[in-house]
């Protein structure tokens, strides 16, 4: 049996902070099967945890605030917000990796999504942007940022996610149900965790 391993230029083994500031985690949905409806979410956090042993063996978990819905229109995210995401039962979205493995060029991100109290697996591409130090710490020896990008898809109506209201001021949101994944993600090193590697 063959062990995968994977070689990271620059990496650092350690425990990160997601930074909210400096990363995006949005979705593409189809509009009326014409046109692609961008949103994101304002509020998430996070902790990644690059493993000493080997880059695949490190893992993930996020928490993301549905509430902070942001699709550039007031009236559409109240609606995203009671009649698909129900935030007033169900306010947050997690996710839990599973495991990396090498595909192809690149990396996949395998977890467990939980919307709606519904948990089911989902892959991500993942692309490891690299590691670099943080002249904002506060000690920026030790300091260091790291940067990753996930693309992924999901079928909304596998997690309950359908339109149970109807549009304020009437009308109709007709959204596709293939929903895309993008995730931006910068994320801090927790200095005391660090474990440098070339």
């Amino acid at each position: 049996m063959t062990i995968e391993t994977a070689e990271v230029p620059g990496y650092i083994a350690g425990t990160w902070n997601i930074d909210p500031i400096h990363s995006y985690v949005g979705f593409v949905v189809k509009h009326l099967m014409v046109s692609n409806l961008r949103g994101y979410f304002t509020a998430f956090d996070g902790e990644i945890v690059t493993a000493e042993d080997d880059p695949l063996r490190s893992s993930v978990v996020a928490t993301i605030d549905l509430t902070s819905v942001d699709t550039g229109n007031k009236q559409r995210d109240e609606h995203v917000r009671a009649a698909f995401f129900e935030t007033d039962t169900y306010p947050t979205m997690t996710f839990r990796s599973t495991g990396i493995r090498r595909a192809g060029d690149g990396y996949a991100l395998d977890g467990e999504l939980t919307l709606k109290d519904v948990t089911r697996p989902i892959s991500l591409e993942l692309e490891v942007n690299g590691f670099s130090p943080d002249p904002f710490a506060p000690d920026p020896e030790t300091g260091a940022r790291a940067g990753f990008t996930a693309t992924g898809e999901i079928n909304r109506t596998d997690f309950g996610v359908i339109d149970n209201g109807p549009v304020p001021g009437g009308g109709a949101i007709i959204v596709g149900e293939k929903v895309k994944i993008v995730l931006e993600i910068e994320a801090v090193l927790r200095t005391e965790t660090a474990d440098r590697r070339g």
